[in-house]
């Protein structure tokens, strides 16, 4: 995560090591095995609250150390009436991270994870999140959800 972030990016210092940018709870939503996986994390949605503070804000960003990149979570309810919501947030945090991001860096995957899962149409929501590039992942995020580690 660090070096995704350009040195002089206010989110730097706010960064943390391992899983330490997360809440506890949510911590949660990351299979138990996979958590020494992370070298670091950032908690988006309280790093930007201050300055943004009506606006849309995705909650992590988690630096992958096997595969060296970054991945965006997002812990939010999961129901039909949530799925706009969570596509704005993944518009809006593409916009604010657009200063604060090294010119090569990306976000490889961007999931959804949610502790209940109550959507009417699994097609249609699947289909919306996959055209603006969010994985909605269920109540967990396993390793086939991570990026492969570089060879």
């Amino acid at each position: 995560m660090r070096k995704a972030l350009k040195p002089e990016s206010e989110l730097q210092a706010q960064v943390e090591d391992g899983l330490g940018g997360m809440k506890e709870k949510d911590r949660d939503f990351i299979e138990i095995r996979l958590r020494s996986e992370f070298a670091d994390s950032l908690n988006l949605d309280a790093a930007l609250e201050a300055e943004l503070t009506t606006a849309n804000r995705w909650d992590y960003l988690l630096g992958h150390r096997p595969s060296q990149k970054v991945v965006a979570l997002e812990p939010h309810s999961g129901k039909s009436d949530e799925v706009s919501v969570v596509i704005a947030k993944h518009e809006a945090a593409r916009q604010q991270l657009q200063a604060h991001l090294q010119p090569q860096a990306t976000i490889v995957d961007w999931l959804w994870v949610s502790p209940q899962v109550r959507f009417a149409d699994t097609e249609s929501v699947r289909r919306r999140l996959d055209q603006r590039g969010i994985r909605f992942v269920g109540t967990r995020v396993l390793r086939k959800h991570l990026p492969l580690a570089i060879k």
